[in-house]
């Protein structure tokens, strides 16, 4: 089935669409069993939405960063512009940068790598060519061009988001517009995107490689869009041809054949089991399109384990597909609404009342060096409300408001970053022990902060649930004042 509307996709009810409504419960069931953290997950079936749902605090409307699903969306971008005849598969990369090769002899390698080679992962480097730890410094496409290719391009895949920065910086060096600003007029406002932004290099280039962040359905669209090789609304928006190209394998992806990861690569796209394709992004972001179920699955999450998510919609989701309209027991449609209209990510269970908080109420605490970039911290506390005031050396402070067992809502500006939503609660673990979580409701990241009170002082541990164990920040504080 085609979809028709640019704004808000048709929905109906699984069983009409020849989808059991109990699979969808049981995957479900098994994110939770398999402690997956989503935060959404929209599934759908003959270009009907099926199944929605959003883990409170997660929101319908907020968008979600998409970490390296976004090269997709670059992908697209490079099609449209071979389409418009801006650019060709076999255009040399170094063709672009005069100031390359007039700094002095180029390797061999480096000199036959074309933009095929930066769509497919094959440049020829045999590791990642951008420094994650050295994002704000600029000259990324310096970065690029220092690194050797050691390999002939073309011959092996090395996944590689330096190769999509540069598909950016190529597409916006011969159109004069940013990657983002290319896209909105040929496919964001054609599919009704509300919402979409997309990172920035500190040299004024989309980071192609990651960085865009939109609303699940939003996400949904653009799967849909592919599911129907390139057609929304009777309009073409992207060619078949570079449907087919894109998301058929072009290079081996050099994993264990039976993984998720071992079906081959494409341009930007992973291929995935029984002939169907996705668009894929650290920590369980997915838009999952199966041309023979003729379904498209979109998750955002937040966890380590992103295997358990694919494994779970191959056994659950596509397995739950039949061809004809199906025959459900009674009461699972109406329990498969319940469920996802009761999903949530609970704060942590309120647990003790302190003492402390009448005592440490007004009092601020000298940070002794340490990874934040806070130099003092203060504490106050309400009836219902935690504040914590975050001092910078430069005497700006940022207000974080907890709620005691229930979320809070804060528009935050961390250090270097726009304002963005984050949910807040606390709990007393112990009477000295106090714990505060932050969920920045627009990205998979989760702080929690352990802070240990003492007679003179505190001591903070922060870790969040993208990082491994080993990599918590403690910090400890001496008190200022009474």
């Amino acid at each position: 089935m085609t979809v028709d509307s640019g704004v808000r996709l048709p929905r109906s009810r699984p069983e009409i669409q020849g989808m059991g409504s109990s699979g969808i419960i049981n995957f479900v069931n098994e994110m939770k069993l398999q402690q997956v953290e989503l935060h959404s997950l929209m599934v759908l079936r003959h270009g009907q939405v099926v199944a929605e749902g959003w883990w409170a605090p997660y929101k319908a409307h907020f968008p979600h960063s998409l970490y390296s699903l976004s090269k997709s969306f670059t992908s697209a971008a490079i099609g449209l512009a071979v389409s418009e005849g801006r650019l060709s598969l076999d255009d040399k990369v170094i063709s672009f940068f005069p100031d390359i090769l007039r700094d002095g002899e180029l390797s061999p390698y480096l000199q036959q790598m074309t933009i095929r080679h930066l769509l497919t992962m094959s440049t020829g480097h045999d590791k990642e060519t951008l420094n994650i730890d050295g994002r704000q410094q600029s000259n990324w496409i310096g970065t690029f061009f220092q690194a050797e290719v050691v390999f002939e391009p073309g011959t092996r895949f090395v996944y590689n988001s330096g190769a999509t920065y540069m598909l950016s910086v190529i597409l916006q060096t011969v159109c004069g517009i940013t990657l983002y600003e290319y896209l909105q007029p040929r496919l964001f406002k054609p599919l009704g995107f509300t919402g979409a932004r997309w990172e920035l290099c500190p040299d004024g280039y989309n980071t192609g490689g990651w960085g865009l962040s939109l609303t699940t359905e939003d996400i949904a669209k653009f799967g849909q869009l592919y599911l129907q090789r390139g057609i929304w609304q009777d309009s073409r928006l992207i060619p078949e041809s570079w449907i087919d190209l894109s998301t058929s394998k072009q290079i081996e992806s050099e994993e264990e054949e039976n993984s998720h990861w071992g079906q081959g690569y494409g341009y930007q796209f992973w291929r995935c089991k029984d002939d169907a394709y996705r668009a894929d992004g650290a920590f369980g972001q997915f838009c999952i399109v199966m041309p023979e179920e003729d379904a498209v699955v979109v998750t955002t999450c937040a966890t380590q384990q992103t295997h358990l998510v694919l494994d779970a919609v191959w056994t659950h989701l596509r397995g739950a597909m039949g061809e004809e309209p199906v025959q459900e027991e009674a009461g699972t449609y109406e329990r498969l609404k319940d469920t996802l209209q009761k999903l949530e990510l609970t704060p942590p269970r309120y647990l003790f009342d302190s003492t402390l908080e009448r005592r440490v109420t007004g009092l601020i605490y000298a940070l002794e060096g340490g990874e934040l970039p806070w130099s003092r911290i203060g504490f106050s506390f309400g009836e219902q409300t935690a504040e914590l005031g975050l001092y910078l050396d430069s005497g700006d402070m940022e207000t974080i408001r907890f709620g005691r067992g229930v979320w809070i809502r804060n528009l935050i500006a961390l250090p270097g970053q726009e304002q963005q939503p984050a949910m807040a609660s606390f709990t007393w673990e112990q009477e000295h022990s106090l714990l505060l979580t932050l969920r920045f409701a627009e990205t998979p990241l989760c702080v929690t902060v352990n802070i240990e009170f003492a007679d003179e002082g505190i001591t903070m541990r922060q870790s969040n649930n993208l990082s491994s164990a080993e990599e918590v920040i403690v910090q400890k504080g001496k008190r200022e004042n009474e």
